[in-house]
């Protein structure tokens, strides 16, 4: 089959779009990357979808940016197929993660446990011509979980080694690990966020710099780390919290990086990036440390997202895990900015075959499901 998946993370940076040809399902699974592409989110989408994550976002923004980006997610289909010298009335299927706008993960006194992404699927398969799957998040939650981490459905089909356990780590907005332990099965593959990815730091090169990130690490290559927001930052609260747990926007948004600029002023711009790309090395060591490394003997760690392409953050992960390989998704011979897109196109696989592909270990859900909706052309 030949099939799209598209991804629009918490970094807001693009709509990652991939091509592939896959085959079999499950274990039998085959997946051949033909074309992969970045479709820049223009600024005023960008704008949109952050003030649609905040609280104060009334009912007629969200509405109006689910079409929005409905059509933005089709124009990515079809610029990857157009890459590659296909139509996509000629793909069996599209699997489209959307944009998440707000997640609560669990009950809370206000809430009930909920997620939203948006992106209209009708929008998608009627402008493409072809089957579209959105909406992964819900059925996952329907079943008592979070809703995520789903891409470690994935990672166990492409990444498993029998003889060795590893750990996935994705740093996009958000970062997220998902370990494979040795002679695993599905059912012994567990996952969580671990805490800010790129986000916080991505906020603040926006804030200091006018840059929307920071280029290979170098800015914070050139600062040094603030010791007060380093035992401030050693305080956070999620970093803690045992799994399973999922975080985004609402936690590690604007509002959370603008309160640290506002209290930290008056050191220099580079110390403020460095002691930021610190803190996603440290959250995610952290939470290695206490809830990953007590049961499991790691080699190596494989990096993925755009925060990959970071070499300070890099630099500080391997130090912070010493005696641990830190490699990247280039290193096996994937790409890093493919691999969440590509989880999706694996995703919808197992949907249009009826089969489960979340991992209730990694969610909390009480047993596995289908997930996906599936909006069907004319």
């Amino acid at each position: 089959m030949l099939a799209v998946g598209l991804m629009s993370g918490t970094s807001l940076d693009g709509i990652d779009a991939v091509l592939c040809e896959i085959h079999g399902s499950a274990n039998t699974t085959t997946v051949k990357q033909l074309s992969f592409l970045t479709l820049p989110l223009p600024d005023s989408t960008q704008a949109k979808i952050k003030q649609c994550c905040q609280n104060n976002a009334n009912v007629a923004q969200v509405c109006s940016l689910n079409f929005e980006l409905g059509e933005l997610f089709a124009k990515a289909a079809q610029a990857v197929c157009l890459q590659y010298g296909i139509e996509t009335t000629q793909l069996d299927y599209i699997a489209s993660h959307g944009q998440t706008i707000y997640h609560i993960p669990r009950n809370t006194t206000e809430y009930v446990a909920s997620t939203l992404q948006i992106g209209e699927s009708a929008v998608i398969a009627q402008r493409c011509g072809c089957p579209c799957i959105a909406n992964f998040r819900v059925k996952d939650m329907a079943a008592g979980g979070e809703g995520a981490p789903l891409v470690p459905f994935s990672e166990y089909i492409l990444y498993s080694k029998q003889d060795e356990a590893i750990a996935l780590q994705n740093i996009g907005g958000i970062g997220n690990v998902t370990v494979l332990p040795a002679h695993t099965s599905i059912d012994d593959v567990f996952a969580f966020d671990t805490g800010p990815g790129n986000m916080v730091i991505d906020e603040a090169m926006q804030c200091l710099f006018n840059q929307p990130y920071d280029a290979s690490g170098n800015t914070a290559a050139k600062g040094k780390l603030i010791i007060e927001l380093v035992n401030e930052l050693k305080q956070d609260p999620y970093i803690v919290m045992a799994p399973p747990k999922t975080t985004g926007r609402e936690v590690y948004g604007s509002e959370f990086t603008h309160n640290i600029l506002n209290r930290y002023a008056t050191y220099a711009p580079e110390d403020i990036i460095a002691t930021l790309t610190w803190f996603t090395a440290y959250s995610i060591a952290e939470n290695y440390r206490q809830f990953i490394l007590p049961n499991h003997k790691l080699t190596q760690v494989v990096l993925g997202g755009g925060g990959a392409h970071n070499a300070t953050l890099k630099q500080m992960l391997s130090d912070e895990l010493s005696g641990i390989k830190v490699l990247c998704q280039e290193d096996l011979g994937y790409s890093s900015d493919a691999k969440e897109a590509i989880a999706f196109v694996i995703l919808g696989n197992e949907t249009m075959h009826h089969q489960f592909s979340n991992v209730p270990k990694a969610t909390g859900a009480s047993q596995k499901v289908i997930l996906g909706n599936i909006t069907y052309p004319n």
